[in-house]
């Protein structure tokens, strides 16, 4: 990937980078939408992502390019509008310039811009959170700054709430800034903190990436959060995480049907990411799969925010040897599926399931047999 980027760059625009950075897209390993109701979660960065060169200029533009898109896109000094249509990308790096300076950080000035990534898109494998936490490292670099981690984790996500537009919590950005190869990372994000926790040997992850559309910017995600936080006010609280269980289940007939659906999911898979957490300090992958099956059934039925293509992988996927568990990875609405299985689960088996899904919708879904890897770094050039 590095010699890659550096010839399209050199290409595109006519000399080499000067700054490069990679971060990783995640796994949302167990915790669907819990991060917005200050739960907690634990997601796995892959050994996959998106590569990000920068070269200063002198004349204030800012020029974006990326090997997903033809052409390049000029933004002058002090434009910082929101692209739209093809453009669209430009607001992931763009929205990370608009937002160092709410954490007291500056902006860089004019640059050449080139982004470079191997992550399956529509995939649930957050490559935006990938191209901004790449593209932080590299503005950071190019001003000489160096703030905290956990600085540079929110400056993405802060890009992605309040310039793209899209209410995420910090999971994506967190994974992606504090993964660790063999390591699945936890956060409790009423800190928000993050820890790394050991992943047993012998655990292997294959996605499953439907091509359904996986369309967070256009509503669903965000009529999610809306109902998330009107059952939290109903309830008295100001996220879910201050609620238990038992007192959603008191508090039925105050709620909607819709956001007691809601709430339940999200509070009972708090429940899951603890017994998770437990099921894996044991080495028990068995039971560690049981609980991600589980949570997809939350999803389908509770959260609704499954497809029939997601479930049909769920479905058949639990039915195949060697596969400890299944669900959902990332916000749904179509997507991928993750399976985490043992290693006698190989290519002839997922190759099984593809065949099994082409018969059933008409297409193959791509498939992918990721590793866990480390969070985003700068690369010497």
């Amino acid at each position: 990937m590095k010699t890659a980027l550096v010839n399209l760059f050199r290409a595109t625009f006519g000399r080499a980078p000067e700054i490069m950075a990679r971060a990783p897209g995640r796994i949302e390993f167990i915790g669907n939408h819990t991060d917005y109701n200050g739960g907690t979660v634990l997601g796995a960065a892959i050994d996959r992502g998106v590569w990000v060169a920068v070269a200063p200029r002198e004349d204030g533009q800012r020029r974006f390019a990326s090997d997903q898109r033809a052409g390049v896109v000029a933004v002058s000094w002090g434009n910082l509008d929101k692209r739209s249509g093809a453009e669209s990308w430009v607001n992931y790096p763009l929205g990370v310039v608009a937002a160092l300076p709410a954490f007291g950080l500056r902006a860089p000035a004019g640059f050449d811009y080139l982004a470079m990534s191997d992550l399956p898109t529509g995939a649930g494998l957050s490559s935006s959170a990938a191209i901004e936490l790449a593209s932080g490292l590299a503005f950071l670099a190019m001003t000489r700054q160096e703030p905290s981690r956990e600085t540079l984790v929110k400056v993405g996500q802060h890009a992605e709430n309040q310039f793209v537009g899209v209410p995420c919590g910090i999971l994506d950005q967190g994974v992606s800034g504090f993964g660790r190869k063999d390591h699945l990372v936890f956060i409790d994000c009423r800190g928000p903190t993050f820890a790394t926790v050991p992943l047993p040997a012998g655990a292997h992850f294959w996605i499953f990436n439907t091509h359904t559309k996986h369309a967070l910017v256009d509503g669903l995600y965000a009529a999610r959060h809306r109902e998330c936080m009107a059952a939290a006010q109903t309830l008295g609280v100001g996220q879910l995480v201050d609620v238990s269980p038992a007192e959603v289940w008191a508090a039925e007939a105050r709620l909607s049907p819709g956001a007691f659906k809601r709430a339940r999911h999200i509070v009972e898979e708090i429940a899951r990411v603890t017994a998770t957490q437990d099921a894996l300090r044991a080495g028990d992958l068995a039971a560690v799969g049981n609980l991600l099956t589980a949570s997809h059934r939350s999803s389908q039925t509770l959260f609704e925010n499954s497809t029939a293509e997601l479930d049909f992988l769920v479905e058949t996927l639990g039915a195949t040897p060697h596969v400890f568990g299944a669900r959902l990875t990332g916000g749904g609405f179509g997507g991928a599926v993750m399976a985490l299985t043992s290693a006698k689960f190989g290519a002839a088996q997922a190759d099984a399931v593809a065949a099994a899904y082409a018969v059933k919708f008409g297409a193959r879904p791509d498939v992918l047999h990721t590793q866990t890897g480390d969070g985003a770094a700068l690369v010497a050039v």
